[in-house]
């Protein structure tokens, strides 16, 4: 069977920058800052950090969107996600017909299931010795397939189910592995992305490793700075992204309006170290994401970065970048604006590079005041720029040594 190609016909997003389309394009061109102080997390002993990029909705409102029945088992993780993809099944326009038929699956994933739901779990179980005030539902909003588990049932999917619990790199397998499963005829339609709900406990273990933001809790705006000499860590965030794949003959014979599409996927592990970062696995997940989109490096108009503002990651991945790609290619971190939104940066990122293409720019790396001198001398966007890229590539990479890089076309490459 020749393979397919594989175009996206729907987005949505909640974020630290907004949560409808035009409003994140537009946080994006005017360098919108998203990272707020978090006074809450003054009652945890020792932890250092207190910056955020929360997303701008509240939980009770977020449950009364829905009907009870079909979300008591969704801690905030799993709503975010049902958020996102409500609007994006909407911009899409598919029919409940379709959506039953077996033809459509998901591939989605979080670094974990909802944090608050299993530390009410924990705290009750684990100090009370006790099943009195624990709910049968407790589980499924922690579980780590919590998120493509219940969008499945939520909207009636019947196709195949693909958790992906990859930390950082979970939302853009979703994407890669969506894109495969319609790119070799196993499903039509794919439901995929990420999710990420804002706790202490992320921030937590990003402490404990000396990966956090610290020097500028009293100044969020400034923080993160990927790739700068201040740099002093990452930010956690928040969020959900989640995009409607489609093949293109079906999409076109619907009528639907195209977004993009996605050109090539690659997904490699370095096999060294847990949490260090490998260069050459980096290049590897670039290198093989050019070969399945069968483009030259010269053909990418622009890269967004993984770059989280880590010492280490910076350097590592702008190393890679540079071996692969060179030093030409306009290259930005959004991470400056949202922060790490961990399981779903790369989804929340894909939407950024779409609407990039869609709305003729390429957002600014923020915080990018003076380039550290580890770092490959790339060519960082540093104020937004008017451009038309017509190829953009998404990198992402995770601990476990899980790398990832994603390639989209705009839809003019489509032709007739």
């Amino acid at each position: 069977m020749k393979p397919r190609r594989v175009v996206i016909t729907g987005a949505g997003v909640t974020s630290p920058i907004g949560v409808e389309l035009d409003e994140v394009s537009r946080a994006l061109r005017e360098g919108a800052c998203g990272i707020r102080q978090m006074p809450e997390w003054d009652r945890i002993d020792e932890l250092r950090t207190r910056l955020a990029g929360a997303a701008p909705h509240d939980d009770r409102a977020l449950r009364r969107r829905y009907p009870r029945k079909k979300i008591r088992s969704m801690g905030r993780v799993a709503l975010l996600a049902t958020y996102a993809s409500e609007r994006a099944l909407a911009m899409a326009g598919l029919d409940e017909a379709t959506l039953h038929s077996g033809r459509v699956g998901i591939a989605y994933g979080s670094t974990s299931g909802s944090s608050a739901a299993l530390e009410a779990f924990c705290g009750k179980l684990f100090t009370r010795y006790s099943l009195s005030q624990l709910s049968s539902t407790d589980y499924l909003r922690f579980m780590s397939h919590t998120c493509a588990a219940n969008l499945a049932q939520f909207f009636g999917l019947r196709g195949r189910v693909i958790p992906t619990c990859s930390a950082c790199t979970s939302g853009s397998q979703a994407i890669g592995y969506a894109y495969e499963a319609i790119k070799y005829g196993l499903q039509d339609i794919m439901l995929a992305g990420g999710a990420e709900e804002l706790h202490f406990a992320s921030a937590a273990t990003f402490d404990l490793m000396y990966a956090t933001s610290t020097r500028f809790n009293d100044q969020p705006e400034q923080s993160p700075r990927p790739f700068d000499a201040r740099r002093d860590g990452l930010v956690v965030g928040e969020g959900a992204g989640t995009l409607v794949l489609e093949e293109l003959g079906r999409a076109r014979e619907r009528g639907t309006p195209i977004l993009g599409e996605v050109l090539g996927f690659g997904t490699n592990c370095d096999g060294e170290h847990v949490t260090a970062p490998a260069e050459p696995g980096m290049r590897g997940a670039m290198e093989l994401a050019l070969a399945d989109a069968a483009l030259a490096p010269a053909a990418i108009d622009y890269i967004n970065a993984h770059g989280t503002a880590t010492d280490i990651g910076d350097v590592a991945e702008s190393q890679a970048t540079a071996a692969v790609l060179g030093t030409g290619t306009p290259i930005s971190s959004t991470k400056s604006y949202t922060g790490h939104t961990l399981g779903a940066c790369g989804a929340i990122e894909a939407i950024f590079c779409l609407l990039m293409m869609r709305d003729g720019f390429l957002a600014r790396n923020r915080n990018l005041d003076e380039l550290d001198p580890r770092c490959a001398p790339l060519q960082f966007v540093r104020e937004t720029l008017a451009a038309a890229p017509a190829r953009v590539m998404n990198n992402n990479f995770a601990f476990g040594g899980v790398n990832t890089s994603l390639i989209f076309g705009a839809p003019a490459l489509l032709g007739d």
